[in-house]
Order: structure tokens, then sequence, then C-alpha cells
């Protein structure tokens, strides 16, 4: 049981296109819902009125901004302004003391990337070993590039759908020679399509092009598969939705027209 969005150019129309299609399931729900996205990058920040409607959207219903969904899986402005490897510490000493006093914290999913504990000595950095491992040209095995999110100590609990969504991320290198690029593969456990889905995308097309960057190594597609992804019918009034989706479409028209 699959459902496969055709392969997308950019985060808004991979967004648009599988919000449509999980919209026309049977319960406005649907598993295993594969989505592509060739350039994780376009159309992925608020100068896009398609983002910048849905993050309107958003504010009027009281859900997390477009930006905020995104930093929780990789934190941009810190990057930019700090640069790696300054840029974890900054997190870890300046911003998860704040985000952990929070109620309901459950974990920042940048921090569990950067942040594994083990029963004995320091916890892993899971990023820093990927691109050291990236980096080494004496490393042989290509398909060892993993980031486990998922943590059962944590996540196992009775809530039905409280917690972390993002389960798993696999980063894979494809192509040789002067062709290879890196690509990420990222695993949600549980996806609601109109509240997160458009800003886990942005995040993650930032996490991959910071990988890449600091590696060496070109920026490949984005792949997501949905275990269980909803169109957020139990959160908000149906007529809203649909009227924020009809803007998203007149955003790109107007957008494809000017063009």
């Amino acid at each position: 049981m699959y459902l496969a969005v055709p392969p997308q150019p950019d985060c808004v129309s991979a967004w648009r296109e599988a919000v449509r299609l999980v919209d026309a399931r049977p319960g406005h729900h649907e598993y295993n819902v594969l989505i592509d996205v060739a350039d994780p990058l376009a159309r992925a920040s608020l100068a896009d009125p398609v983002v910048a409607a849905v993050d309107a959207f958003h504010e009027a219903h009281k859900a997390k901004p477009i930006e905020t969904v995104a930093n929780t899986i990789f934190p941009a402005g810190l990057y930019r302004r700090y640069g790696s490897p300054q840029f974890y510490d900054r997190f870890r000493d300046n911003v998860l003391p704040k985000v952990r006093s929070k109620e309901n914290w459950s974990g920042y999913y940048f921090e569990r990337m950067m942040i594994l504990p083990r029963p004995d000595g320091e916890p892993i950095n899971q990023l820093a070993e990927i691109i050291g491992r990236l980096k080494n040209p004496s490393v042989r095995a290509l398909n060892k590039f993993e980031l486990s999110v998922f943590d059962p100590a944590r996540d196992v609990d009775g809530s039905p759908y409280g917690g972390q969504c993002l389960s798993f991320a696999s980063f894979k290198l494809v192509g040789s020679g002067s062709d290879r690029k890196l690509g990420l593969t990222a695993m949600y456990r549980n996806h609601y399509y109109v509240e997160k889905l458009l800003g886990n995308l942005i995040g993650l097309g930032r996490l991959l092009q910071f990988v890449c960057e600091e590696s060496g190594v070109a920026r490949g597609p984005l792949t997501i598969l949905s275990t269980h992804a909803r169109i957020d019918t139990d959160k908000w009034n149906r007529s809203d939705i649909k009227t924020l989706l009809e803007n998203c479409d007149q955003a790109s028209a107007e957008l494809a027209a000017a063009a």
C-alpha cells in the first residue's frame, strides 16, 4: 500500500501535489506517501507567495510559522551567523535552554541530530560524523550516512499523535566523479500535510544543503516517505483549508503568468 506523488521540481509544487492527492483519498488520509523534490531549495522561503499564504494561514489559526517548523530541523539563521562548527555550541548553549523550558517538550529534531545520547561517553554529533565521513576519501561504505531521530526512551508513550514525527533520515551519494550528488531521504511516522509538510520540506532542504556545503558534495534531490499522511481536517474547518488551497493555486498561477 503506497501513494507515489509524481516527482516535483520544488518545495511548493511538491507540497501542493501531495496535499491534492492525499485530500482525494477516503477519509483525507493515506499510508506510505512518497514525495520527491528535485531542488529542495527552490520556492523555499517566505518570498514565495504560496509559502507566505500558508504562513499567514498558520498565523491566523495559531499554528507554528513556516520558519519555526523548518528551524526545528535545521537552524539556518544560526548557521549563517556563526558557521560550523561554532553554531553547534551556540545551539546547545543558547537555544536549547530556552526551548527545553516549554511544557510538553519532546525534543528538537536538530538536537537529536547533533546530541545523540549513548550509555558511555559523550553524546554523538551525528551530523558532524556524517560530514567527516563524506569528506574522508578512505571511506568506502557510501551507504552508511544515517540519522536516527526516533528515541524509544522518549517517544513511546500514550499519546496517539504528540511528540516527534520525523523518525529517520538517510543521506545517499549517487553518481560518480563530477556528476556525484548527495540526496536525502526522510521518513515520517505521522504527517500533517497542511500544518507541517511545507515547513518540513524547507527545513530538510536546508539540512541537505548544509551537509553538502560542509562536505563539498553537490546537492541532489530530497525524498520524503510519510508512513501516515493526513489532511488536517481534525484540526481546522474544511472550508478554511479549501480557501487556503484556492489562494495558493491563484498565487502560483499569478507567479507563472508573471514569469
